[in-house]
């Protein structure tokens, strides 16, 4: 069981906050279709607010968690949301107080237990739980593709936490404790060129991690290696697969 929360972000909220890609609206539509009830919501292990932003265009109060304040201090500022320093498996809300609890790409570094008995205690009963991710993105440039495979695969893939397989397994072995909802998943498509894909795998703990092993930058190389196939001013797609678990919290 995992004792301690870690805190992976923190030392560059920043780019985090600029260069982690949006969720899609179709996500966020099948959510809300089971949520008959929009008072109140809590986005947990919130990072710089991009989910919780987007449940305040709905309900009309969210509240939203992390354990990085330098992460809040970046995040999304909307009138009716609220943010909290704090772990996710401790929170200072009263009992029964959300409609909805969500956690976008952040569930996987929780204690489960302990996390889940906390959703049950601040849900209402039959609120609805979801979280979810993105998986490695894929683009229409197959050359790039492998390249991207092959770094992830072997450059940095010992340098991921071990909480990253809930990520690779799309949350499928995590014990979800409530109703589950079926859903047929969902992808992100986004016109990125270069800089904006190095922002972006720059934000991965597992390149921070070489970074402060190695003293070197293991994305640079990569960049170099993409740009002397492809050219300097590519202009991509890019598909994140996104994968959720969902499920209604029964008392």
């Amino acid at each position: 069981m995992k004792e301690l929360a870690k805190d992976l972000f923190s030392a560059h909220s920043d780019i985090y906050a600029k260069y982690r890609p949006l969720y899609p609206g179709e996500l966020y539509d099948f959510i809300f279709a089971h949520v008959p009830t929009k008072e109140r919501a809590l986005d947990a292990g919130t990072g710089n607010g991009q989910a919780a932003a987007v449940l305040a265009g709905h309900f009309a109060e969210v509240y939203a968690t992390d354990i990085s304040e330098k992460q809040i201090l970046n995040a999304v500022q909307k009138s009716n949301l609220h943010y909290q320093v704090c772990k996710a498996e401790e929170t200072p809300f009263p009992d029964n107080s959300f409609d909805l609890i969500t956690s976008a790409t952040a569930v996987h570094w929780f204690q489960f237990d302990r996390f889940f008995a906390e959703v049950k205690r601040v849900g209402k009963n039959n609120s609805v739980f979801a979280c979810w991710a993105y998986k490695v993105f894929h683009t229409d440039e197959p050359k790039l593709n492998v390249i991207v495979d092959n770094f992830y695969n072997q450059t940095v893939h010992s340098y991921w936490d071990p909480e990253r397989r809930h990520v690779d397994e799309e949350y499928k072995n995590i014990p979800l404790p409530f109703e589950e909802i079926k859903n047929p998943g969902f992808t992100t498509h986004l016109p990125w060129d270069l800089q904006m894909l190095e922002g972006y795998l720059n934000t991965w703990s597992a390149v921070q991690h070489y970074i402060s092993k190695n003293n070197t930058n293991p994305v640079n190389e990569l960049m170099t290696e993409i740009r002397t196939e492809l050219g300097d001013d590519m202009k991509l797609l890019i598909h994140f697969p996104v994968f959720m678990r969902i499920g209604i919290i029964h008392k």
